[in-house]
């Protein structure tokens, strides 16, 4: 049975690298937050952050009528949502979820569809901007929902964003943009440790490679923002490879909804599947230049010949 709020909090489930920035981004502009993690580490380092922490969604439910996801997959999605804690039937009425994690729009469609008969609000709300510009607030959103969504939104979109694109006026078209971004997203990414592993395979210095690709018609953001981690070695996962193996195969999965061939998403796929198999799943997605280290005879650079940070 849902309940009377009795606070205007905004809740925000999952605390990895983009929810913590999320959070926190809002804290620091004034607004009451309560984050919700299972990981009592996560939880512990956002009150350090000087907010307030809960282990289950259905706490939230008591004080917040704004809750952001920020959960990996549309399993999490229901699970926080619909499962045994679950929040969305403890909210009351009128209460606002913005639905950020990737998913397909199919299912954007028809999770707004459920809320809405529980009359809850939903935004359709995927984002895009990395860890760093979710910590400082600079967020993409690609969004679509009602009026009143937005309007109960609008404090949390403020914090969270720069640029909030306003799709449509019910859930699924901004799930459908990130959509297309992650196809670009995975297929640049693929094929900038393809490129480079051309180069070093013809002994070009991969130093020298990245300086003359970032200033050249064959750069894209992804070649820039990647390629410092394999000349680093540092695979430490600022976005995992198994990210991709999802986000790609839901672009697989709408390609055969709507029976549209993909054959260039389907071969980054491939690589990005090939790389979870090999065991770098966790690593960060630069980690997919490993598949093509393994298929040939040259070397990667070492992390002992490295000095300075891993690229954000």
């Amino acid at each position: 049975m849902q309940q009377q709020a009795r606070g205007n909090a905004i809740g925000v489930i999952g605390l990895g690298a983009m929810g913590m920035g999320i959070a926190t981004s809002m804290l620091e502009v004034g607004l009451p937050v309560i984050g919700c993690d299972v990981s009592e580490r996560a939880r512990e380092a956002f009150v350090a952050h000087g907010g307030r922490s809960v282990a289950t969604p259905d706490e939230l439910a008591a004080e917040c009528d704004v809750v952001v996801l920020v959960v990996i997959n549309a399993e999490q999605v229901e699970m926080v949502l619909f499962g045994e804690r679950g929040l969305a039937g403890e909210l009351a009425p009128g209460s606002l979820i913005m639905q950020c994690a990737t998913v397909a729009p199919s299912y954007a469609v028809a999770l707004g569809e459920r809320l809405n008969a529980m009359n809850l609000e939903m935004l359709d709300a995927p984002i895009s901007g990395g860890a760093t510009k979710a910590r400082t607030g600079e967020l993409s959103v690609m969004s679509s929902g009602s009026d009143a969504a937005y309007a109960k939104g609008q404090a949390a979109l403020d914090a969270m964003a720069a640029k909030v694109y306003r799709l449509g006026d019910s859930p699924g078209a901004g799930s459908s943009v990130k959509l297309v971004n992650q196809h670009l997203a995975g297929v640049h990414i693929a094929a900038a440790a393809e490129a480079m592993a051309l180069g070093m395979r013809m002994g070009i210095d991969p130093d020298t490679l990245y300086e003359v690709i970032t200033h050249s018609a064959g750069n894209s953001w992804m070649f820039e923002n990647r390629v410092p981690h394999i000349l680093k070695a540092d695979y430490t996962p600022l976005s995992a490879v198994d990210i991709f193996v999802k986000d790609l195969n839901i672009v697989h999965q709408t390609g055969r909804e709507l029976s549209l061939a993909m054959p260039v998403a389907a071969s980054a796929l491939q690589q990005f599947t090939a790389a979870s198999g090999a065991g770098f799943g966790r690593e960060d997605d630069a980690a997919v230049i490993k598949v093509y280290q393994r298929l040939s005879a040259f070397e990667l650079p070492a992390a002992n010949d490295i000095q300075g940070e891993s690229s954000q």
